[in-house]
């Protein structure tokens, strides 16, 4: 049976070779097993910018051009890795999507997205994130030299900690009817995203399904899909 991949929220960084060897061995085993990969946003801790190259984004971007020799691999960012652009998505393989990607897969409308666009409670966030995306404000951080591009994505990291600490478990996750709203006008069956690290599969009034994909903190998270719906695998880190 036909099937495809989904994961997201893997925070990628140099500090953590459990996640690293973990995502490695998982385009490893799956190659030309499936359909397609989709990783929907925060393929990376912290990502400033294409210019950024160092030997832990090489490495990555290499696995990840190994992997899609066999199998199309597609990418949407995130909130860590919104400047993540075509650049390095040519260099490792991928092609970059849009923030909301609708697709017909297995006799299904596909939404795919990063998901943070759904948190329309957390009004602090929202406000960020319109700034954040625009022209202007990347023009701006792309001009600045990479060690104080670090600096800010560093101090944004942390004031992100401290005012989460703050705020409730409800305004963290998705609005219900932001859900709604986007289902109704694109008319899909199925709403993929994570971004909230509550990996689940949700069946909606209306027939519809928000399938949720984990992170990949204590372990790895991947969505299989195939015709007849999700299913959540665990991927274990090596001891």
């Amino acid at each position: 049976m036909s099937s495809t991949l989904v994961i997201a929220d893997l925070h990628l960084s140099d500090d953590r070779p459990d996640i690293t060897n973990c995502f490695i061995g998982f385009l490893n085993e799956n190659e030309n097993k499936h359909d397609a990969l989709y990783i929907l946003g925060d393929l990376f801790e912290a990502w400033i910018g294409d210019d950024d190259i160092n030997e832990f984004t090489s490495k990555i971007a290499t696995a990840i051009k190994l992997f899609s020799r066999s199998t199309p691999v597609f990418f949407c960012q995130g909130n860590r890795d919104f400047l993540l652009g075509k650049k390095y998505c040519e260099r490792a393989g991928m092609t970059l999507l849009p923030e909301l990607y609708q697709q017909n897969l297995y006799g299904h409308s596909v939404v795919f997205m990063h998901g943070d666009q759904l948190c329309i409670d957390d009004v602090d966030y929202q406000k960020f994130r319109k700034k954040s995306r625009s022209w202007w404000w990347q023009t701006f951080m792309q001009l600045l030299p990479l060690k104080k591009r670090r600096q800010i994505a560093a101090d944004i990291r942390q004031k992100s900690k401290q005012s989460q600490a703050y705020k409730s478990e409800e305004i963290m996750d998705v609005a219900q009817r932001e859900v709604e709203r986007v289902i109704k006008e694109t008319g899909c069956d199925w709403l993929i995203h994570g971004h909230t690290h509550r990996p689940n599969l949700h069946k909606l009034a209306n027939g519809s399904q928000r399938m949720v994909v984990g992170d990949w903190y204590e372990q790895g998270s991947a969505l299989v899909i195939n015709k007849k719906g999700g299913t959540l695998v665990a991927l274990p880190f090596s001891s």
